[in-house]
């Protein structure tokens, strides 16, 4: 019995030790391949000036950049987990853009209008997020409507029927005309704001706040769903085979749009997150597209491999970069140039299963060649004479 689990316990150190140095090759690269476009710009300021100012991310301007980081991470693990966790059950959420937005209208009309204190906007926006998600999930469940055509039309639509309720043809309740954007929270529902736990004070900023805190609670939160409970096997069973998880008993439409209203109320979470931190307000006029944070999401789960902890530090590194690209000086470099390296890393992500495949069979080959040059167990020679 111990020699079974011995070979089941290696190929998953195996397969977990390969996902994650597969990452690290994804970013070795793209940082690689950044740093030849910045020399190819400026050769003279690439390095100091350049690659460097991304390498420090926020660290360039401390602590106010790292609690800008900070402040940036907390709603990408959100988005992050909104589509690993729709990925780990079969299904593609590109649609956390919409839900994003939706939970950034729920979290302001709650503190807003209704003047409700910043744990109930929380819920709310997530309750928001979640019924965006719950319709791709219903189209995909009963009409088998792929997902992701459903997805994409509900983050337009979503969208702009955000804007067109907060801007109210210039007289919303929400909207402040003057500045064409909601108004700040500060300054009409301060008991709406995240506590800041004197994070804000530490950092020298205005809105770091717990929220980072309360992102990866909620990571540990979905990693125990899906590791740890019945309800996480299930979902899992449905994305790996539907027809096989029906055989065994397990309703897959509605774990498909369970999947889906759970994926929404993540993104929904994220959103809340970053605006009741009093990191922004939302600008209808100008938000005529949709908001990075629920694309930048994608990126974060596949660089985690969908996994919920590991979303936790690609969103920390995403955001890191992010951030010290908006140190580039802009006299010799523009500041998207951290968008074009996080993009390589993405699309070298998609050749993910390729670099872990190679470094398994590396492993593998290593981890047979200690058991070849091994001694041989006590019971081995004996049989031996026996014969």
């Amino acid at each position: 019995m111990a020699n079974e689990k011995k070979p089941a316990l290696g190929a998953s150190l195996r397969q977990k030790s390969s996902g994650v140095l597969a990452a690290l090759l994804c970013i070795l690269i793209g940082m690689a391949i950044g740093l030849v476009v910045l020399f190819v710009i400026n050769p003279g300021h690439a390095w100091k000036d350049g690659f460097l100012r991304i390498v420090q991310g926020g660290f360039y301007d401390f602590p106010y950049g790292v609690g800008k980081t900070l402040t940036q991470t907390a709603p990408l693990i959100m988005t992050g987990l909104s589509v690993a966790f729709a990925f780990k059950t079969g299904l593609f959420n590109i649609g956390a853009a919409g839900q994003y937005t939706l939970g950034a209208f729920g979290a302001l009309y709650c503190a807003l209008v209704l003047q409700l204190p910043w744990w109930v906007c929380l819920l709310a926006a997530a309750l928001f997020g979640a019924v965006w998600g719950a319709i791709p999930g219903i189209f995909k469940a009963y009409l088998n409507i792929n997902e992701v055509i459903t997805s994409i039309m509900f983050n337009w639509i979503g969208l702009y029927l955000v804007n067109e309720i907060i801007y109210g043809r210039g007289s919303g309740v929400m909207y402040d005309a003057h500045n064409t954007r909601t108004w700040k929270l500060a300054d009409r529902a301060s008991q709406a704001l995240i506590p800041s736990c004197g994070m804000s004070e530490l950092f020298h900023t205005s809105n770091t706040t717990i929220a980072i805190f309360l992102a990866i609670a909620v990571a540990v939160l979905i990693w125990v769903v899906l590791e740890k409970t019945t309800f996480g096997y299930e979902l899992k069973a449905v994305g790996l085979n539907k027809n096989a998880a029906r055989y065994a008993g397990i309703n897959e439409k509605k774990n498909i749009i369970l999947s889906m209203t759970i994926a929404g109320a993540l993104a929904g979470f994220g959103a809340g997150l970053f605006y009741l931190s009093g990191g922004a307000e939302w600008n209808p006029l100008n938000s005529t597209s949709l908001p990075a944070m629920g694309f930048n999401g994608i990126a974060t789960a596949l660089l985690a491999s969908s996994h919920p902890i590991g979303t936790v530090f690609s969103s920390l590194f995403i955001s890191h970069i992010t951030v010290g690209g908006a140190y580039l000086p802009t006299k010799y470099f523009p500041t998207e140039i951290a968008d074009l390296i996080s993009g390589i890393i993405i699309y070298l992500c998609a050749f993910s299963m390729l670099f872990r495949g190679v470094i398994e069979k590396k492993l593998l080959h290593k981890e047979e060649k200690t058991n070849v040059n091994a001694e041989p167990a006590p019971g081995a020679e004996t049989g031996k004479e026996g014969k």
